[in-house]
């Protein structure tokens, strides 16, 4: 049985690794340098069963588990941090929210919609002055009969502009109050609900970031995820899932710039023989690879806690803070083993460098890790 799932999880990987290097790979730096989110490739995705991969196969998905969930984002950053991470926040986000609290309606309606790349998913709780301080979100609904009405904005968002739906956080009790925000479900082209503006960012650039922006928009209460004021609670549920996804995406990256590192090593000839046997480079890679088996490690476990339904609060931040910092560390030293070439553009470790940056912000920075770290280790 255990052979099996390894097998299993072999295949998994190596069909990820393939659709990496053929669908993807061409086309990193164009889409890089344009800023071009490329929704039809997510299509293509939905049909590999890569964006419904925690979605039971009844709702349209591929009916797998957290470990596999790992192996494909991996494998994806590996060549490209800004697809992992679209694939990464779909599947975690907006997807596993509606999975993990939608009523049965809503995940027949919804989830094999997304499951299957036909529609893409966002997911708003950021706004510009409540990033780590969600609760004192200005985004309200105010209930009006059997609607309500939706009005602020949200920022940060991945897919927030090309996005088909999205999961939106929004106060509907009094500020500062962890039961009084609400989450709905809503669907692009839903009157009042606009995109705004697309970051230009340093890194990740082929991951669409924007602002949703809702003025007067009327939403039926039907698409109250839960109940009324769980939104909060809910959201820090999904996000101790989506930090397994950030782990992932860190140390795909990561793994990444290191391959590159070392190929390149042993290609590189300074003083009549390949740098690699340089000391000072040798010692550089050793540490690359111990860095990035103690973030699997890590990673993995919070995913098999994960999957056996045990609380992973403290372990998904421990592997997302450990593996965004080290992925930063890697693809720093990745570009410093590449020389004046790993600070061009014809080389991939400047892109890694790049996009290594924002594991260690998304879905919580690497010091509200340590805070959730800290808190539940001291209460033990």
């Amino acid at each position: 049985m255990i052979a099996e799932s390894i097998e299993n999880l072999h295949l998994i990987e190596q069909s990820a690794k393939e659709f990496a290097q053929n669908s993807i790979l061409p086309h990193v730096m164009e889409w890089d340098e344009s800023q071009h989110f490329p929704k039809d490739l997510f299509h293509e995705m939905g049909h590999l069963g890569f964006l419904g991969v925690l979605v039971p196969e009844a709702y349209g998905g591929s009916g797998l588990g957290y470990q596999e969930y790992i192996s494909i984002i991996v494998e994806i950053a590996k060549v490209c941090g800004s697809i992992g991470l679209s694939v990464a926040a779909h599947n975690s986000l907006c997807t596993n929210h509606i999975l993990s609290f939608g009523s049965e309606a809503q995940k027949h309606k919804y989830l094999p919609k997304l499951a299957t790349g036909e529609w893409i998913g966002a997911w708003g709780l950021t706004e510009a002055n409540t990033g780590s301080d969600a609760m004192r979100m200005k985004t309200v609904a105010v209930k009006d009969g059997d609607h309500y009405i939706l009005n602020g904005a949200k920022n940060w968002i991945t897919h927030g502009k090309s996005g088909d739906v999205a999961v939106v956080l929004a106060r509907t009790g009094d500020l500062l109050d962890s039961r009084g925000i609400t989450a709905f479900i809503v669907e692009r082209g839903t009157p009042g609900f606009a995109a705004g503006k697309k970051e230009n960012k340093l890194g990740m650039r082929a991951s669409e970031t924007a602002e949703m922006i809702f003025t007067d928009c009327r939403i039926h209460e039907s698409q109250v995820l839960g109940v009324e004021g769980e939104g909060f609670v809910q959201s820090m549920k999904i996000l101790d899932g989506g930090r397994i996804s950030i782990a992932a995406l860190s140390l795909g990256i990561a793994k990444g710039a290191y391959e590159a590192a070392l190929k390149y090593s042993k290609e590189r000839q300074q003083f009549g023989k390949a740098i690699c046997e340089f000391q000072a480079i040798s010692f550089k890679l050793a540490d690359m690879a111990t860095k990035i088996q103690a973030a699997e490690l890590m990673t993995r476990k919070a995913a098999d806690m994960k999957n056996h339904g045990e609380s992973v609060t403290t372990q998904s931040a421990m592997a997302k803070y450990y593996a965004s910092e080290i992925c930063v560390e890697i693809a720093t030293d990745a570009v410093q083993v590449f020389g004046g070439y790993g600070y061009t553009k014809d080389y991939p470790v400047e892109k890694f460098y790049r996009d290594s940056k924002l594991c260690t912000i998304g879905e919580g920075t690497s010091e509200i890790q340590k805070i959730v770290i800290a808190r539940n280790i001291l209460k033990d």
